[in-house]
């Protein structure tokens, strides 16, 4: 055994020798050598090569199988230790240091089989390798949300139609609305203050009745100073006959005792400040914020807008108050279109898109709305029912106007009444040709066959 070990000993040194002292080695060892002095040293490479190397040699327990993954080893480990070479190499080498680096960068190297130019190797960055993992940025996030954001069908060219028909700007909204209702020539509290009382008038009332209210509130002096000294009674004949008028009386006198009170006398500058006033809700704090503070703060939402947002379709599903109205728009319209929108329905509704019977016929949305013609259908004649006689309610006398159509054409209206007169009151003698028609022969045997059973 020991005899094995021995000899192993001697054929790994000898090999090694062998390797070491060939002119591959030397040549590859001496450009090693120079590129490694230039960062850690020289002595420390040599130093700690040799002492892996007798380290590796003084264990000597590795088998014969074992043997070529030893050689393998030490054969790299030389080579990038740099072993400990002689004072007169390395002055050499130090010599022909720039002879040697230009060679190596200008020279070609075989790497696994291929020949590669060392130099673009050198020079070339490094790739990155492609992950797996997608990368989303912020781009693509919004586009990705603006994708899945629901729009109604056509509502672009919808909109596009409603301003083509609200061009000449003739409604109630455009001329007494609550933009038009206040003192321009009054301070800007004042000014401020008017525009939130119209918009606490026109609930429920039309715009004319709200102009008027408006007009002889300010020729009695508008402001929150002389609201105040008003009593309820005179307040109230001043506003009437708005809608629900003893209730906006106090909720009017509520309202500008806490402005005075809380706001030093000028209305709130938002929405949260607007809504705890009594009476004012979203629709009233939302459009106060836009004409009184010129500030977009939501959709202001009445009984126009609400209603043909739905004839629209313009919300995902159906809404049933101005409120579920209001967050649908809010969702999906353009923000920049938000101060706009109330104007417009309010108008188209005033004038085209009626509550009763619209006028879909002249709509220019009328191929695009789902609604059109749902709610004003083509209106139909219908003749007058017949009406029961007097002796039973099978006794049913002919229709007036089917009695009416037999007549000739040249017949006189007063003729025409005469004959209704006859129709409509029983027991009188019909003529010879009134007594040939079908139905007046069955209910002249019906009398007759009643009037023979009563006698019996």
């Amino acid at each position: 055994m020991l005899a094995s070990v021995r000899n192993l000993r001697v054929y790994i040194f000898n090999r090694l020798s062998e390797r070491m002292n060939s002119p591959y080695f030397t040549e590859s060892v001496a450009v090693l050598g120079t590129c490694a002095t230039e960062t850690i040293g020289e002595g420390a490479v040599n130093k700690g090569g040799i002492r892996r190397l007798r380290s590796r040699m003084a264990q000597g327990i590795k088998s014969e199988d074992d043997s070529p993954n030893v050689k393998a080893e030490d054969l790299e480990q030389s080579i990038s230790d740099a072993p400990l070479r002689t004072h007169a190499e390395t002055s050499a080498d130090e010599t022909n240091c720039s002879e040697t680096v230009s060679s190596c960068n200008n020279s070609t190297t075989k790497v696994k089989g291929e020949a590669v130019d060392e130099q673009a190797v050198l020079t070339s960055p490094r790739k990155p390798r492609r992950g797996r993992v997608k990368v989303k940025y912020e781009e693509e996030e919004g586009a990705e949300l603006k994708r899945e954001r629901w729009e109604p069908r056509d509502w672009r060219t919808q909109l596009s139609f409603i301003r083509e028909m609200r061009s000449k700007r003739d409604a109630p909204v455009d001329q007494m609305g609550a933009e038009k209702c206040y003192d321009t020539e009054a301070p800007p509290e004042v000014r401020r203050y008017q525009v939130l009382i119209s918009l606490m008038l026109s609930s429920q009332t039309k715009d004319h009745v709200t102009a008027g209210a408006m007009q002889r509130l300010r020729e009695h002096g508008l402001s929150v100073d002389a609201v105040l000294t008003l009593d309820d009674e005179t307040l109230g004949k001043l506003i009437y006959p708005v809608g629900f008028w003893r209730t906006k009386v106090k909720y009017i006198k509520q309202a500008t005792a806490l402005i005075q009170q809380e706001f030093g006398g000028d209305i709130p500058d938002t929405v949260e400040g607007l809504m705890r006033l009594p009476g004012v809700g979203p629709k009233m704090a939302h459009l106060a914020m836009d004409i009184a503070w010129n500030q977009v703060s939501g959709i202001g939402v009445d009984t126009h807008v609400h209603r043909i947002s739905n004839r629209l379709g313009w919300t995902k599903k159906e809404t049933k108050t101005p409120e579920e109205t209001r967050r649908a728009l809010e969702e999906w319209l353009p923000r920049d279109l938000w101060s706009e929108i109330n104007w417009l329905l309010v108008g188209f509704g005033q004038q085209v898109c009626l509550p009763v019977a619209p006028l879909c016929s002249v709509c220019l949305n009328q191929h695009t709305c789902p609604s059109a013609h749902r709610s004003s259908p083509n209106k139909k004649l219908k003749s007058s029912p017949a009406k029961p006689a007097i002796n039973g309610p099978d006794d049913k006398l002919a229709s007036p106007t089917a009695q009416v159509k037999e007549e000739p054409a040249d017949a006189s209206l007063s003729q025409r009444r005469k004959n209704t007169a006859k129709q409509e009151v029983p027991g009188n003698q019909l003529t010879s040709e009134e007594e040939k028609t079908p139905s007046v022969l069955k209910k002249r045997s019906r009398r007759k066959g009643r009037a023979g059973a009563q006698q019996n």
